[in-house]
């Protein structure tokens, strides 16, 4: 299976132009593999939703006159409504977490191979709620709904730009707890998210110990460490060289697009391990011709990155690129001077499952956080993801442990 995967795989990488308006860190791999996973039961159609919420109240003590962002929910609310599961997303994604939007679309949610009817997260079972997060990427998406840089500021009239507070994991938790506040929702049998999600997840538990029971987090950590805020520092420098960024103020000019795509590019870079990355630009190499003559050429493997990355930058905002990066640098569960301390609130069980060839989020960064929450008499559980894939094993690869989140859910 895995050759006939690859074999799809390498094919989409050489079309870029399917990349557009496309998530970043999952992209390159997802929309192609989901066809290669766990046949199943389809969602059939979703719809996109609309949430508003006046006056928001961020972390540092700021406000937002209004905050909009997009949801979608799979299944049905039972009576009770404590039959309801949060999901979480990642860092370029969005709430479309399963089904598709019309039957024309030409690819499901991102993580439709285990959301659906009979699936590993059971629609005929759960409640299935998503929602975009603040300063969600890709503003410009016509299928995002976000509040953000790029989002006009009604004292002004004008974009916010960087007068947009600096907002954090909390408050993209904050406003998913005012969405499912306005659903009658104090229940949550379960928050499950990868990478950024998985994020949210962590800290729902903190911040709302007596409303989640169970947390899964796939791919994540529990707080960031000097080495990932560095790391993550790499993603927004390339917009903050670009001139046309124009210290955030260039909604009324030209974009910072060449910053944006090297951004792009190295996240998607990162995000993938060297074992599937080696394999699917085999064919370029130190004996490709044209970088030995001309300094200015390129290997084929910078060009094709280069490509992809720029068809990424259609529906993406330099900014909100950086709000992204700064909210998880920030990030520590419960935000709390130590991991012990933010951790401490947490009475849900918590699952976590990192993966083994991750160099984006490092297993020790997942191990340290469960480790503390043992230490501090909590349930929690820890294994590990197998998989070439690195990072994105978290979406591609997370079907090998559907019999364990199947049981964590029971």
């Amino acid at each position: 299976m895995l050759q006939a995967c690859f074999a799809g795989f390498t094919a989409f990488l050489s079309k870029p132009r399917l990349l557009t308006g496309r998530s970043v860190l999952f992209v390159l791999t997802f929309y192609t593999l989901s066809a290669c996973a766990q046949d199943a039961a389809t969602l059939g159609l979703v719809q996109k939703q609309v949430f508003t919420t006046n006056n928001f109240q961020t972390f540092n003590g700021q406000q937002i006159a209004e905050v909009t962002v997009g949801w979608e929910a799979y299944g049905e609310l039972n009576a009770a409504k404590d039959n309801v599961i949060l999901i979480t997303h990642f860092f370029s994604g969005n709430s479309h977490a399963a089904g598709k939007y019309t039957a024309a679309d030409a690819l499901p949610g991102y993580w439709d191979a285990i959301i659906g009817p009979g699936k590993t997260i059971d629609t005929n079972r759960f409640y299935v709620i998503s929602s975009d997060t603040l300063v969600n990427q890709e503003p410009h998406n016509p299928m995002v709904t976000t509040t953000g840089p790029a989002s006009i500021n009604p004292a002004t009239g004008k974009p916010y730009a960087l007068d947009f507070p600096v907002v954090t994991i909390r408050d993209f938790v904050n406003v998913q707890k005012a969405l499912l506040d306005s659903l009658g929702i104090e229940k949550l049998h379960a928050v499950v998210g990868a990478s950024m999600g998985s994020l949210q997840a962590l800290d729902w538990a903190t911040a709302y110990p007596d409303m989640v029971e169970r947390v899964i987090s796939v791919i994540g950590m529990g707080a960031a460490d000097p080495w990932t805020i560095a790391g993550l520092q790499q993603w927004a420098n390339p917009i903050i060289a670009d001139p046309n960024w124009n210290n955030g103020n260039y909604y009324d000019g030209e974009p910072p697009l060449v910053g944006l795509r090297q951004a792009l590019g190295m996240v998607t870079l990162q995000a993938i391990h060297p074992l599937i990355f080696n394999q699917a630009y085999a064919a370029s190499g130190p004996r490709e011709a044209a970088p030995l003559a001309d300094i200015r050429a390129n290997f084929g493997v910078v060009e094709q990155l280069n490509a992809a990355a720029q068809a990424r930058t259609t529906y993406a905002d330099a900014n909100h690129v950086l709000y992204l990066v700064r909210a998880n640098q920030l990030f520590m569960a419960g935000f709390q001077d130590t991991l012990s301390n933010g951790l401490s609130a947490v009475t849900a069980k918590v699952l976590f499952l990192p993966a083994s060839n991750d160099l984006l989020l490092q297993p020790y960064m997942a191990k340290a956080a469960h480790d503390t929450l043992l230490s501090l008499g909590k349930e929690s559980y820890y294994e590990e993801i197998e998989g070439p894939w690195g990072h994105l094993d978290g979406v591609y690869s997370v079907g090998q442990k559907a019999e364990l989140i199947v049981e964590f859910l029971d």
